[in-house]
């Protein structure tokens, strides 16, 4: 099977016909698929009958169920699990993500690994969502060492075998799109960015902005340790020695000596450095050992 089209959906029953109605409609229509695709919709333990909804939606449609709500990450999870497609696509069921743009994304991974949408300024719900994406851009770019363009993007398509290589990675909340960006990127897989505008959605937005943004800041963190931890060990190394030389100054300039605090601050950075040097080995080891097998 050359397509899975892999749909969590929680209590989405007002939007998720339409979608699904649409998007079997352009799959149909694909003449370089020709019906060597699926459909699977993860119902994550959904109240308001989108399961139902999503089963009559059309025939072509594979409804998996959670018993109840286990998160969004989790629901992208079992579709990676289930999936027999060569290429995964992931899309949202409220009705933000054009199904004109599946094909488009799908036949990115021809020459790519992982095709994200990254959506436009337009697509951004508020100011604050703006802010807040654009500093965990910035930060998943000091991770990673590649432009980050859109990092919490949920509309992307990833070979199969690259997204199962990481799916023990993904967390069960909305994070899962940080996490699979960084860990792809980290492990050397191409990604491609392709501009999109998403459509207001159906219904209200799960994201807790606080909550959730914190959830981000630390899986940008999780994932900095597990693959590069030099790139957070290396900065407070050289801070907490920059600090101990411009101690060192003050106190020769006011008192001519060299103080507790000043060999303190120097020998925590070094020891911290050193710390990272034998985590960016273990990195490596772990690295090594995934090729091998």
């Amino acid at each position: 099977m050359d397509l899975t089209v892999i749909i969590p959906a929680y209590n989405e029953a007002e939007a998720i016909g339409p979608v699904l109605e649409r998007l079997c409609e352009r799959l149909q229509s694909a003449d370089d698929l020709r019906g060597s695709f699926e459909v699977l919709v993860v119902d994550d333990g959904s109240t308001d009958g989108t399961g139902d909804i999503a089963r009559r939606a059309n025939s072509l449609v594979t409804l998996l169920r959670h018993p109840y709500n286990l998160g969004n990450g989790a629901a992208v999870k079992t579709g990676i699990r289930n999936a027999r497609g060569r290429v995964c696509v992931f899309m949202d069921a409220d009705g933000q993500h054009d199904p004109e743009m599946i094909l488009h994304m799908y036949r990115g991974c021809t020459d790519h690994d992982m095709v994200v949408g990254a959506r436009d300024g337009q697509s951004q719900a508020g100011w604050h969502r703006r802010l807040a994406n654009g500093l965990y851009n910035q930060l998943a770019t000091y991770v990673t060492g590649r432009r980050i363009e859109d990092l919490t993007s949920g509309f992307r398509a990833i070979r199969r075998d690259v997204a199962r290589r990481f799916v023990v990675l993904l967390p069960n909340g909305f994070s899962y799109p940080t996490t699979i960006t960084l860990c792809v990127i980290r492990a050397g897989f191409s990604v491609r960015y392709e501009p999109i505008t998403t459509a207001r959605r159906k219904g209200k937005s799960k994201i807790r902005l606080l909550a959730d943004g914190t959830k981000f800041l630390m899986v940008i963190a999780k994932i900095c340790m597990l693959f590069a931890p030099m790139k957070i060990f290396l900065p407070v190394s050289f801070y907490l020695f920059l600090m101990g030389l411009g101690y060192y100054v003050f106190t020769f300039l006011t008192e001519h000596r060299f103080t507790n605090m000043s060999m303190l601050l120097f020998t925590t950075s070094v020891i911290i450095f050193m710390m990272g040097l034998l985590a960016e080995q273990i990195a490596q080891m772990r690295f090594e050992r995934t090729e091998d097998e």
